[in-house]
């Protein structure tokens, strides 16, 4: 249904009080969708959280399908207004700068209580066509509207850089709402500012080059079969969502039985856990055998972030993010979440000892480590841009535009 559009037998006179409600009912499902994704999301908890009964909500809405697409029309709409101020200001760096600040106002809000959060886009794959199709066509808008904020590439190179400009930023903007919620509303000023320096002048040192060592995370199966299944499911479920991915999915995937599936797990949350977990093991490994290279904290930390990106743009990979978490239950995403966090201070950890060293800017590694976790988190819908170039261009690309900054071109020299 249009955001503008009355029911049957509406009047002039009710649609202030009609847009009201239906505003009401499309902020209570967003919530639901940002705690339980679209498909878990029902009529009767959004009722439930704007004190309606089910059938009143289907007065607005026929189906739980035309809601959730309504909130995904509406963050849509609302990041291309966004893009649209941005785009008025003279530079890309006073355009990014621009789009920042306008996340961070409304960040601002929500927290006052004076807006309500938009609905996280990571379920529009699992929409149901045509729905999804005129979704993902708003989605790539927005896209190609973010990666207008640099201009016009003159090359194709270029063209490909700005696009993976665009991805991080985007993804960092989404990515804030997880992290700001451990800082004081008057320390939001501040954060923007720190993470703009980020995004302006990167994390690397002034004689930082870019040289990564690829590091090796080959090890034996300890259940041969196990990894190809938490590898097909990680890719189905990023994909597709926690609720998305059924089990039926997953095992045709692998042109296996559902009781294959339940020979290695004993539920699809044990799946979902299996997957973060393997994740997160891949993470920690990266990091450790980081630490362990000769050289300075520069050289580890970009060790690190190549070889995840390797992983994600690869047929090793992927890594799963952190929207699978939706579905589960609040004392497992808890602790999930809980450990990725500690894999960030363990990122501010390095950072911290190159600014020491001087091989690592003067950043704040606490905002900057979870600029990092944005990057490597998202970089799996990249997989396709990554595949119409050479593997260690799309990883110099995507890795430059925090590592050196969305406004260095060194890397094109490369």
């Amino acid at each position: 249904m249009d955001a503008r559009a009355l029911p049957n037998g509406a009047t002039h006179s009710s649609t202030k009080r009609f847009r009201a409600k239906r505003d009401a009912i499309l902020a209570a499902a967003a919530q639901a969708i940002n705690e339980q994704s679209a498909k878990g999301m029902t009529f009767a908890d959004v009722a439930q959280r704007v004190g309606l009964n089910t059938t009143s909500v289907t007065y607005y809405f026929k189906r739980k399908e035309d809601l959730a697409a309504a909130c995904f029309e509406y963050t849509l709409d609302q990041l291309q207004a966004m893009l649209g101020t941005s785009l008025r200001e003279p530079t890309p760096q006073d355009r990014v700068a621009r789009y920042l600040a306008l996340n961070m106002d409304r960040l601002a809000r929500i927290n006052r209580g004076e807006a309500t959060s938009f609905a996280v886009l990571s379920d529009l794959r699992a929409m149901e066509e045509p729905v999804r199709g005129r979704l993902m066509a708003g989605w790539r808008e927005v896209f190609r509207k973010t990666r207008s904020l640099w201009g016009t590439g003159e090359t194709r190179a270029q063209t490909d850089l700005f696009g993976a400009r665009a991805h991080v930023l985007l993804e960092n903007t989404f990515w804030l709402p997880v992290w700001l919620g451990r800082y004081d509303a008057d320390q939001f000023a501040r954060i923007q500012a720190r993470l703009m320096s980020v995004f302006a002048h990167g994390i690397a040192g002034e004689r930082a080059a870019w040289a990564p060592a690829r590091l090796d995370l080959e090890h034996e199966e300890a259940e041969p079969g196990r990894e190809a299944f938490l590898l097909a499911a990680t890719r189905l479920i990023n994909e597709l969502g926690y609720r998305g991915a059924s089990v039926q999915k997953i095992a045709s995937e692998l042109n296996v039985t559902k009781g294959s599936f339940y020979h290695h797990l004993d539920a699809k949350d044990d799946l979902v856990i299996a997957c973060y977990k393997r994740s997160l093991d891949t993470i920690v490994a990266a990091q450790r055998l980081a630490e362990a290279e000769s050289g300075d904290y520069w050289h580890r930390l970009s060790s690190v972030i190549a070889t995840l990106l390797d992983i994600q743009f690869s047929e090793r990979g992927p890594l799963m993010r952190t929207t699978a978490l939706s579905g589960l239950p609040r004392n497992v995403r808890s602790a999930m979440v809980a450990r990725s966090n500690r894999i960030a201070r363990r990122y501010a950890g390095m950072m911290s000892d190159g600014i020491a060293e001087g091989s690592i800017r003067a950043v704040d590694p606490l905002i900057a480590a979870q600029a990092l976790m944005a990057l490597q988190n998202a970089a799996f819908d990249m997989r396709k841009w990554a595949s119409t170039m050479p593997r260690q261009r799309a990883i110099a690309f995507y890795a430059s535009t925090l590592l050196f900054g969305l406004f260095d071109d060194r890397v094109l020299a490369q």
